[in-house]
């Protein structure tokens, strides 16, 4: 059995110590770079010259020197040695009478001579053989002595014309590829690789080498992928994709390089929220937030992430806007249950054309809060005072000195009574723990924030007028939660037509066909909360504010906080109670107390910074 074409032609053309040698161009690098390797023996002469070698036979020889060239001619023995078939019919055609044999011999001989340089240049072109193009070579130039005109002849020289030109821009493109110049832009190895296949097409060796252009330009890709450089990286890989069309090669890369995009926005991404706690936390977040946008395609959900928690923590700390919660006390206890409010502004102060504002209401003004804030989801109540009594033996205001404000069902008024503080309702009966706090004074307000400060480790405090009025309004601009007009039934605990007092007493000026069910104030919570979930703002007891009295608006603080003079006597209350009229119940109404002022309408809530 014949072994491979190339070690056949090795020894036909006797290229002296002939060998199989390795392929020329070696497969696409497992790396992945795109290289290929380039013998530097893979030169083709291209001379097509060739000298028959001596033969003599002697006379009366002819018939072994027929049977010779026969026997040659069938073992494909055709042209490399005096004993070598077409050597011997050309000795024999010089010999008269020999003429027709030897003749007949040559054609057989270029016949046969012409598959076998087919053979050679089909190993050159698709086995990518230097030894099978020299053999080709040299069948061409025996070809070309023997029948230059022949048309079969002319036709296998400009075969091998082709696969000299098919070689050569083979061998460019690889040096090329080597180089580096793939040629994304035009030239280079990409260009030489696609003229080898349009000479040739499906050619192995040409499409080995497109394949290896678009191995190293997704290469390329993965580098710039690996850097963060995901632009680039796109770039590349839509060169690529253009270098042989429609192949999963390049889809498989472009899925390679979003996972390296997604893995390097989720790393940006942790390393945002693992900074956010730390100082100088939100700068270095939003430096990561700033990465992640060079890369991440529009509208990516880490990037939305990470923003999101960027404007938390900005703007609400380890909150969300919305959330309720309570702080630990020392020794187990909860303190009260607080509302995360959003931050965002508003106009402060009595609306344009409002009959029932004061001066002290004006002039409106913006008000923006850059950071929420917490506020008590209700007021106050005698039992979370009690608490705070019971741990530090505070004396509160109205204790100390033996009275305060109630009220009188005989009279319909408020009077002076003795005994009646924290520990009493409206109408100086003791309380239950579930009402709002009554009978304390601003400092005793404060004292309580203070305690629960120290309590619990956080800043709470008295809220300003500015936050209550953006939590009543809680993102309206009407003078009322509702509107205007009768308040939905089981809006809050206000003055109401319908009320009556034990002993049937009703309001002089009400709210005209409501009712709520209460005269005094109600225990905390009884009615719907407002959009943001607090209770009770604009009713059931006015409340101490943080801030000291203004009889206008005028220079007060754009920003929220208490308008706070160091000493003052007077401070503001605000939000309608159980008793107080239609116009003390609107959003902007303010008033002031002294700061040892202690009734049965006044109470509290807190708010914390977060």
């Amino acid at each position: 059995m014949r072994g491979p074409l190339v070690v056949l032609l090795c020894c036909m053309v006797a290229l002296g110590a002939c060998r199989r040698e390795a392929p020329q161009t070696g497969p696409v690098d497992p790396s992945g770079d795109g290289q290929v390797t380039i013998s530097g023996d893979d030169l083709v002469i291209a001379d097509l010259n060739w000298t028959p070698p001596p033969v003599r036979i002697e006379e009366g020889a002819e018939g072994d020197a027929r049977a010779r060239a026969a026997e040659a001619l069938g073992d494909d023995d055709l042209h490399a040695t005096p004993a070598s078939a077409i050597p011997l019919y050309l000795a024999l055609s010089a010999i008269s009478g020999e003429e027709r044999a030897a003749a007949a011999g040559l054609r057989r001989a270029r016949i046969r001579l012409l598959a076998l340089g087919t053979m050679a240049l089909d190993e050159a072109d698709t086995g990518d053989s230097i030894a099978g193009l020299r053999a080709a070579h040299e069948f061409a130039a025996v070809a070309r002595f023997l029948a230059a005109d022949d048309p079969d002849v002319l036709t296998y020289l400009q075969r091998v014309d082709e696969s000299d030109r098919l070689w050569e821009l083979n061998r460019a493109a690889e040096r090329a590829l080597d180089a580096g110049e793939l040629g994304e832009d035009g030239g280079g190895a990409l260009a030489g690789f696609r003229q080898a296949a349009a000479l040739r097409p499906g050619q192995p060796r040409a499409m080995q080498g497109l394949a290896a252009v678009e191995s190293a330009l997704i290469r390329r890709a993965e580098v710039a992928g690996s850097e963060g450089d995901f632009q680039t990286a796109a770039r590349w890989l839509a060169h690529a994709a253009e270098v042989r069309p429609g192949m999963q090669t390049v889809v498989d890369a472009r899925q390679r390089i979003q996972r390296m995009r997604a893995t390097r926005i989720q790393r940006l991404r942790d390393e945002g929220v693992a900074a956010l706690p730390k100082i100088n936390g939100v700068a270095q977040a939003r430096q990561r937030l700033a990465e992640i946008l060079t890369i991440a395609e529009p509208g990516d959900p880490v990037a939305r992430d990470l923003r999101q928690r960027i404007d938390r923590a900005v703007h609400y700390g380890d909150f969300r806007p919305g959330q309720v919660f309570t702080d630990a006390l020392e020794g187990g206890a909860r303190g009260p249950q607080m509302v995360v409010l959003p931050h965002g502004g508003f106009m402060m102060g009595a609306l344009p054309g409002d009959a029932d504002a004061e001066d002290n209401e004006r002039p409106r003004h913006a008000v923006r809060f850059e950071r929420g804030f917490a506020m008590g989801v209700r007021e106050i109540t005698v039992g979370e005072f009690r608490r705070f009594v019971e741990t530090t033996g505070y004396q509160s205001r109205a204790v100390r000195r033996g009275f305060s404000m109630a009220y009188d069902e005989r009279t319909g008024n408020f009077l002076r009574r003795s005994n009646v503080d924290w520990r009493s309702d409206y109408a100086g009966a003791p309380a239950a723990d579930t009402l709002p706090v009554l009978h304390v004074s601003a400092r005793d307000a404060q004292a309580y924030a203070d305690w629960l400060s120290a309590q619990s480790g956080r800043r709470y405090r008295l809220p300003s007028e500015a936050e209550f009025e953006y939590a009543f309004r809680n993102g309206t601009s009407e003078r009322y939660p509702w509107g205007e007009g009768t308040p939905p039934q089981g809006s809050g605990n206000m003055t109401g037509a319908l009320d009556r007092s034990p002993s049937g007493r009703r309001w002089g000026n009400a709210f005209a066909g409501y009712g709520d069910g209460h005269w005094g104030p109600a225990p905390v919570g009884s009615f719907r909360p407002n959009p943001w979930g607090v209770h009770d703002l604009e009713g059931n007891v006015s409340e101490w504010m943080g801030d000291c009295w203004h009889a206008t608006y005028r220079r007060a603080p754009a920003d929220g906080s208490a308008w706070i003079n160091p000493g003052c006597r007077d401070q503001v209350i605000r939000g309608g109670s159980w008793a107080s009229s239609p116009a003390q119940t609107r959003a902007s109404w303010r008033a002031l107390a002294q700061v040892d002022t202690t009734n049965a309408r006044i109470g509290f809530r807190v708010v914390r910074d977060l």
